[in-house]
């Protein structure tokens, strides 16, 4: 009877000591399984049209006289607005910027001889439109302006025509779905490989979109890209 309580206590301490293995055993096993991952990456990339333009069309002109100069621009700037009205451009579309003017006898240095003509000025007819392709069409017809003697020109770099994307949220859901199907393919071979079975998620990252030309021979066809970066657990 005396031995009773002893043997209680021993059996009571081997079940303890039998239990913290246990659970020490599966602290293990669970940190082995956190530690073996694999970090993938998926790449969603399509083309679209652009969805909107942005046309600049720059005009110079001069003159000895600002009244003279400044009846010059009128006329020039509204033959530019006729001739984008008759190949059916909307006139909400067509806004004009203000001139500038340079007065070059002011800015002379150097005691050469004086420009013929004192002012010149610089003014910008831009065309905003969702029609595209229509405005792309009408790009082809500028030069009979010129023919009309409207000179045509400016900073090569302020004057480019820009075409814009706008519809992301509207693909974003497809684009991200697909780059994570294919980092879950990589993943899923990866794990194969290394004799392995594909666990949970650890993280994920959806990464940014760009959006930029496919290349500059056609800004109007926009690249959109985007990648996703996946960390999977591995397990036995």
């Amino acid at each position: 009877m005396k031995q009773t309580p002893s043997l209680l206590f021993s059996i009571v301490i081997l079940i303890a000591i039998l239990g913290l293995g246990y659970q020490l055993s599966n602290a293990i096993v669970r940190f082995k399984t956190i530690d073996r991952n694999v970090v993938v990456k998926g790449l969603s990339e399509r083309e679209y049209p652009a969805d909107k333009v942005i046309w600049p069309i720059q005009f110079v002109e001069a003159s000895n006289e600002l009244s003279t100069l400044y009846a010059q621009m009128d006329a020039t700037a509204n033959a530019i607005t006729a001739f984008l009205e008759e190949q059916g451009v909307a006139g909400d579309a067509i806004s004009l910027s203000r001139p500038q003017i340079t007065d070059k006898w002011a800015n002379q240095y150097g005691g050469g001889p004086m420009p013929e003509l004192r002012y010149t000025a610089a003014q910008t007819v831009t065309v905003y439109s969702e029609e595209v392709q229509h405005i792309r069409a009408v790009m082809g017809k500028i030069s009979s302006l010129i023919k009309q003697g409207i000179a045509l020109g400016g900073d090569a770099y302020y004057d480019q025509t820009e075409y814009l994307f706008t519809r992301l949220n509207d693909v974003k859901p497809d684009m991200i779905e697909e780059a994570t199907k294919n980092a879950r393919e990589v993943a899923q071979k990866f794990a194969q490989d290394s004799d392995s079975k594909l666990g949970q998620i650890r993280y994920a990252s959806q990464g940014q979109f760009s959006v930029g030309s496919r290349d500059q021979n056609t800004p109007h066809i926009k690249k959109v890209r985007v990648v996703t970066t996946l960390n999977y657990y591995l397990v036995d």
